[in-house]
């Protein structure tokens, strides 16, 4: 089974590099490997040419913004499965496809857990076996360690490129809880980001609230109304729980803990 490896990059000569290497020395050969540049002027372009012939495509031009340029690459692809493995990221050895694929069959979306690196400091952020909504409201498996099945692309449609930084985390949580996509979680870390990408920036975290907002009061607003009523519980129990008086009430055993 083909698998397509999809690699974005702007203006990132060094992790471009980074992860041509890593995807190069996967022992597992079955894959292709589509590099879309945004038309980068810091050498990209020549680090892309140098290695043109490890590629099936490739291209380098300017674009309308990431999920345009992602929209390129699915595309283009060929393989049954989609990985966005984007300028920097890399796998976290050499087997690591050799490992997943006999996970990739039946199901549409396959999803692992990630190793993070942000300021020179590493931790592995980890996924719930089971999506539900309310972690996908505010949450994702990331995109460099999630496999999604071509064939979703093309029934679903392709990432909504009117959206600057979420339109990867819209696609999942429709896919799942509004077209009741399959999908598998495999307990085992499987690639390796660095936390400086466009969502991770904390200037743009007033944009990503705003978009995922605009995305949920669009297509979730029913399932929003249920999620802030249980948060309104929650929040008073947590507040009950402090209180002098139910501790008194708890000791005594006029009620039960809750």
């Amino acid at each position: 089974m083909l698998l397509s490896i999809i690699t974005i990059n702007y203006n990132d000569k060094s992790g471009l590099e980074r992860t041509i290497h890593s995807v190069m020395n996967q022992s597992y050969t079955n894959f292709e490997h589509i590099i879309i540049d945004g038309g980068s002027n810091d050498g990209s372009r020549q680090v892309i040419e140098a290695n043109q012939q490890k590629f099936s495509y490739w291209v380098s031009e300017p674009d309308n913004g990431i999920y345009h340029a992602m929209n390129k690459g699915i595309k283009a692809a060929k393989g049954s499965y989609l990985l966005f493995l984007n300028g920097g990221d890399h796998f976290i050895d050499n087997n690591a496809l050799n490992k997943v694929y006999s996970f990739l069959k039946d199901v549409d979306i396959v999803y692992f857990n990630i190793n993070v690196v942000a300021e020179n400091k590493t931790h592995v952020k980890t996924c719930p076996k089971n999506l539900t909504f309310k972690y996908l409201h505010e949450n994702l498996p990331a995109h460099q360690a999630t496999f999604i099945k071509k064939s979703l692309f093309n029934k679903l449609g392709y990432y909504d490129e009117n959206l600057k930084i979420v339109s990867d985390w819209k696609f999942l949580i429709l896919a799942i809880c509004k077209h009741n996509a399959t999908y598998k979680y495999i307990e085992d870390t499987f690639s390796t980001y660095y936390s400086d990408g466009l969502s991770s920036l904390n200037e743009n975290q007033a944009l990503v609230k705003a978009e995922r907002e605009q995305v949920l009061n669009t297509d979730f607003k029913p399932f929003m109304n249920d999620l802030k009523a249980r948060y309104m519980l929650e929040r008073t129990i947590r507040t009950l729980r402090k209180s002098n008086i139910i501790k008194l009430l708890i000791k005594l055993r006029l009620i039960h803990e809750f």
